[in-house]
């Protein structure tokens, strides 16, 4: 386990869902075989973009092993186990290594908010818990607490976690969270969850982004991580111009807001690009129609991903 090194792009997997609401297996499958074929070097599932948190976990576990199954082996599967409280988080890790993920990721504790040293705990709990690889989740916007970077580096010392994912939009405390990893000698492997400041990141050390627009245009983060291996920077930030201006499909949205918004014009964009057959979302939350299909349409025209002349699909 002390060996297991995420590094590159590791899409948060869309899961696309038929008009009344199950999984939709084709386009599943369409849409992890499209990632994999970009040259993806992970691909995390149930997480924010994943909708997780509106899951029953019958569904949680459907997602599961039917992931497990279309990877099979070709790139590393992580999986979300995140929930309230720690013991709750336990049982979810334990379900998530019996259906053969590869690591696994968990964010702080929610709902009966606790201090830093709850936080700190609730990692170390779950490690006894699970031999599996695991990664701390930084999304305070989310479960209200702030991961601290002295903690996180602690932790990674001690191998409690092999890494994190940082959705914290801080650029701060990322850079701080960068630096005391190395001083250390780089325990953790760090993941930026930015989909347009990536570049800022690596240039920060990051080593990889797991960002939801991936799920739209894989190939272009994947040629932005090989150009920041070959330490070509003019390359990583002309890419990252484009993936700026591609993030306009979520900037658009004007009829809801949160994850109707961003998830819903990553579902919008696939849909309209033929991987999903809808844009349907878990409920309550509904999907985007009219004007705002019509502008992610554009957006991708803007950007090369659909042709001039593509009609708007209904």
């Amino acid at each position: 386990m002390s060996e297991f090194k995420l590094h590159g792009v590791i899409p948060p997997v869309v899961v696309p869902l038929t008009k009344d609401r199950h999984l939709d297996l084709a386009a599943f499958e369409r849409t992890v075989n499209r990632m994999i074929d970009a040259g993806v070097h992970g691909l995390f599932f149930l997480g924010s973009s994943g909708e997780v948190a509106f899951l029953t976990d019958a569904q949680r576990y459907h997602v599961m092993q039917e992931a497990v199954a279309v990877v099979n082996g070709r790139v590393p599967v992580l999986a979300g186990i995140i929930d309230m409280e720690t013991m709750r988080v336990v049982d979810q890790a334990k379900r998530a290594e019996a259906f053969g993920v590869d690591a696994l990721v968990a964010t702080a504790p929610f709902y009966a908010l606790g201090g830093p040293k709850e936080t700190e705990r609730h990692f170390r709990v779950i490690r006894e818990h699970t031999n599996l690889p695991l990664y701390a989740y930084d999304l305070p916007v989310c479960v209200h607490t702030k991961l601290d970077p002295t903690m996180l580096v602690r932790l990674g010392k001690d191998g409690v976690i092999q890494g994190v994912k940082d959705s914290s939009g801080d650029d701060v405390q990322f850079r701080w969270l960068c630096l005391e990893n190395e001083e250390i000698g780089h325990p953790l492997s760090l993941l930026t969850g930015h989909e347009v400041v990536v570049d800022g990141a690596y240039m920060s050390g990051a080593d990889g982004a797991v960002p939801g627009l991936a799920n739209v245009d894989p190939e272009s983060y994947v040629k932005q991580w090989n150009a920041y291996q070959a330490g070509d920077w003019e390359t990583v930030r002309k890419i990252q111009d484009h993936l700026a201006r591609l993030m306009f499909v979520t900037r658009h949205v004007r009829a809801t807001v949160g994850f109707g918004a961003g998830v819903g014009a990553f579902k919008t964009a696939l849909w309209q690009m033929g991987v999903f057959n809808s844009n349907q979302m878990r409920e309550p939350v509904q999907p985007l129609e009219g004007k705002d299909v019509e502008e992610i349409v554009n957006a991708l025209k803007y950007c090369g991903l659909l042709p001039e002349d593509a009609p708007v699909r209904s």
